[in-house]
């Protein structure tokens, strides 16, 4: 296993500049994802490290070894593209055979890594058909059998899943992280899909516009943002604007037309007292209550219900502010539109955040 480090990396196509002094430390053995938006870098970054696209400055490290201006066939990484790119005329075998014969392996090596790259992801048995007889997902488990049967110091992966169905993703997730694990490989992973990142990401970046804003496990991501951008990319949330009252130990006062609320702070990204803050509210955090909360509640009246069986999402309405809620196994599904109830977050639910 080895780590990547990336240091002051800046990549530019023309005057647009693609990646704006990127750093970054993965760990040996760790499955990170790059996560963002369209034209974020992500694609970008993944490209540098395995050697298509040379920055402009800034260093690429694979364990102490310098691979910035390595050649891509040089870097010894598995990379699986978003389009599998299999070719059509070779059989599955021979596809994943490709990279080995390369390398001047001898043929019966080649044939006992090639079988067992594809016992890996469950595909030994369709080693002779070719790519245009097999399933989007066992076409994808053939992309990735190819990737790794080079055994390669780093798995780079561009949006595997994203020709897939729903059903298909759901279940080659865990495929996905299983086969890194059992081969100790460090992983880089990219996506746009955060369900994908939260699920089975030991780590990620939020990447916007080449930068990165936020690197951490998925619960501290998910449950700390450090901008209303992280906050509103991974996952749902409401916002409410206000002025910091008091702010003391990791926590703060904010006062806003909807009352005053208590909530944490992230470390590094605090606010002073009098300055403006934003509140992240969760749907699935808040809580409609019938009695009135002694703090941190909305007054307000249930506008519109959308049910799914296992989980109820409600429009609230307080004044002119509407609010997101989530509620499992739901209990206000027939409840009266003209009946007052309350919203309530707990304090340690609800961020403030200063942008």
């Amino acid at each position: 296993m080895i780590g990547v480090k990336v240091q002051d990396l800046v990549k530019k196509f023309g005057d647009m500049v693609a990646l704006k002094t990127i750093s970054l430390t993965i760990e040996p053995g760790e499955l990170f994802f790059l996560l963002g938006p369209s034209g974020c870098g992500k694609t970008t970054l993944l490209r540098s490290l395995a050697g298509f696209y040379l920055p402009e400055s800034g260093k690429i490290l694979f364990g102490d070894e310098d691979v910035s201006r390595l050649e891509p066939h040089k870097r010894n990484t598995g990379m699986m593209f978003q389009s599998y790119a299999l070719w059509p005329h070779k059989t599955v075998a021979q596809n994943v055979a490709f990279g080995l014969e390369q390398q001047n392996v001898s043929k019966a090596e080649i044939e006992r890594r090639t079988m067992e790259a594809l016992d890996s992801v469950q595909m030994g048995q369709y080693a002779e058909r070719k790519p245009n007889a097999l399933s989007g997902g066992q076409q994808q488990r053939v992309a990735l059998a190819r990737a790794l049967v080079i055994r390669p110091r780093c798995l780079l992966l561009d949006e595997p899943l994203s020709n897939l169905d729903a059903k298909l993703r759901l279940e080659m997730r865990t495929e996905i992280r299983r086969i890194c694990k059992e081969y100790k490989l460090t992983t880089i992973y990219v996506t746009h899909d955060q369900k994908e990142a939260l699920s089975i990401a030991d780590r990620m970046a939020v990447l916007k516009d080449g930068n990165i804003l936020q690197v951490g496990t998925p619960l501290d991501v998910y449950k700390r943002p450090m901008s209303r951008f992280v906050a509103s990319f991974i996952g749902e949330t409401n916002f409410i604007e206000g002025k910091v009252v008091r702010s003391d130990a990791g926590t703060a006062l904010v006062k806003t037309e909807r009352g005053e609320f208590s909530g944490v702070m992230v470390p590094g990204y605090e606010v002073k007292d009098g300055q403006t803050a934003y509140l992240s509210m969760r749907p699935e955090c808040i809580k409609i209550e019938d009695i009135k909360p002694e703090d941190n509640y909305l007054e307000g009246k249930i506008e519109d219900v959308i049910y799914y069986g296992e989980v109820a999402h409600y429009v609230f309405k307080s004044g002119d502010f509407r609010l997101k809620i989530s509620e499992l196994n739901p209990k206000y599904l027939t409840h009266s539109k003209d009946k007052t109830v309350y919203a309530y977050i707990h304090p340690e639910d609800l961020v403030v955040l200063k942008d």
